[in-house]
């Protein structure tokens, strides 16, 4: 097991099975020393996406619930990573993240919400979690999530 899965356990996370596609796409990219991993929703430890993630923040989804979506989306970003790599020791370190964050038009904390999937990735690979991000405050998600994130990362 990784070092980063180690982490991830101590912290009373296990890596779920990976989400399959929902349309046509694939779930990740390799390129060079680049792992590309498409926008993951939050579904949860379960394989299903709870009522409290459904919806949009500053409608239904709380700023609790937001972040906590932001959480499993950074975790499914980290399962489809292990199906890509067959290990996470592979991974260098976390370069990118973009969040998307379905809200009312006056909604502004999206950043925070975010910080669900950026803290995550710090809390699972230490100074190497650390990334550039965007966040992005979108009107409606796929399946209706409250949240999507993608990443992108350094492998050897």
């Amino acid at each position: 097991m990784s070092d980063i899965e180690n982490r991830l356990r101590e912290a009373g996370i296990v890596l779920p099975v990976p989400v399959p596609p929902v349309a046509n796409y694939v779930p990740w990219r390799i390129s060079g020393s680049l792992l590309i991993i498409s926008g993951q929703v939050c579904v949860g430890p379960d394989g299903k996406l709870a009522d409290r993630h459904k919806g949009k923040l500053g409608g239904a989804v709380t700023m609790e619930a937001g972040v906590e979506a932001a959480r499993f989306c950074a975790i499914n970003v980290l399962a489809q990573a292990k199906a890509a790599l067959g290990s996470l020791d592979r991974l260098r370190g976390c370069l990118r993240l973009g969040g998307f964050i379905a809200a009312t038009p006056d909604f502004i904390p999206l950043p925070q919400v975010m910080n669900g999937a950026s803290d995550l990735m710090v809390e699972a690979l230490g100074e190497a979690g650390k990334h550039a991000r965007s966040t992005i405050g979108v009107p409606v998600l796929p399946l209706d999530c409250a949240v999507e994130v993608e990443g992108m990362f350094e492998i050897a």
